[in-house]
């Protein structure tokens, strides 16, 4: 039986890694250890900020956000695939397909925005220090964040909707592991002009938008920095900004493989690691990350454990 449309396609196939049975356990120990970890780590810095009072500030607030939406953003995508590679069935319903397509776009957008923001909060922090709490001010901060959340709603909303309206005739195979905008557009029968536009523009915005925010910052602050000085207050600003930087780098830079790989050939190898990098892997490195090259962090954590373990004994 081959259905004609979106009314009565009824599932997708993930085609995802290799199916050779032998590789299925250590593809599911893998995946499992790395989720595990990214939920583990992204949590205990949220627990970390709520539970130190010094880490009430803005910059606090915009990470304890930026570490829920990793959580969110991985759980979309890698309990399925556990669930797939335990059943040994790669199928994913539509209605599921297009949830899991419409909330991996709004967390993946979430991260964007975040990071912009995450950028301005540095530049106020270092460019105009005497301003800081006025400008940073609660209700900006709640505001920001607020903002980018009905952003990245409105533009899953839309995205998802357009591919509501699309047939899908007898190629029902997505490559990746997870449901991917870009591959539903192509593997549909129907005509996907407004869907192709609306992806590369509203893309594009997203995507280039909250970057030049971040460059525009860090330019500003490196020119900043430049003028102190001491070296120790060079240093002391540089360190501010370097747990930052590393997740914007690494972020952007498996994103931008995302984006390049979408050219070559679907089921090309490069294209699915880099979807890992930047749906498994940076996630779960964001903790890691802040915690090490963060020493109000990584204080907060180590009286964080020390009351866990208190409670525990």
């Amino acid at each position: 039986m081959e259905p004609e449309n979106q009314t009565s396609i009824s599932k997708f196939f993930l085609l995802g890694f290799s199916q050779d049975p032998e590789h299925q356990p250590i593809l599911f120990g893998t995946f499992l250890s790395m989720f595990v970890v990214t939920v583990l780590g992204n949590l205990l810095i949220i627990l970390a900020i709520i539970s130190d009072s010094h880490l009430h500030t803005p910059m606090y607030f915009f990470l304890s956000n930026l570490s829920l939406t990793d959580i969110c953003f991985t759980s979309t995508t890698i309990p399925k695939m556990l669930v797939n590679i335990q059943t040994q069935n790669r199928s994913i319903t539509y209605a599921g397909c297009i949830t899991q397509m419409y909330f991996f776009m709004v967390f993946g957008g979430m991260d964007t925005f975040l990071l912009a923001v995450m950028a301005y909060d540095r530049f106020v922090a270092i460019c105009h220090p005497l301003h800081y709490l006025v400008i940073m001010n609660p209700r900006l901060c709640g505001l920001l964040v607020l903002v980018s959340w009905f952003i990245s709603l409105m533009y899953s909303l839309m995205q998802s909707l357009l591919v509501l309206r699309l047939s899908f005739c007898t190629n029902w195979i997505i490559q990746l592991f997870y449901c991917e905008l870009a591959q539903a557009i192509t593997i549909a029968c129907s005509d996907t002009l407004a869907n192709h536009i609306l992806l590369y523009i509203v893309t594009g915005l997203l995507g280039i938008v909250p970057f030049s925010g971040i460059v525009f910052s860090y330019t500003r602050i490196a020119s900043s920095i430049m003028i102190i000085p001491s070296a120790d207050g060079k240093y002391k600003a540089f360190s501010t900004c370097g747990s930052h930087l590393s997740v914007v780098s690494l972020f952007y830079g498996t994103g931008l493989g995302v984006y390049l790989s979408s050219g070559a050939s679907p089921s090309s190898w490069k294209g699915m690691v880099a979807s890992v990098i930047y749906t498994v892997v940076t996630p779960m490195l964001n903790p890691f990350i802040y915690s090490l090259r963060n020493r109000d962090i990584k204080r907060a954590l180590q009286r964080l454990l020390r009351r866990i373990l208190y409670v525990q004994c």
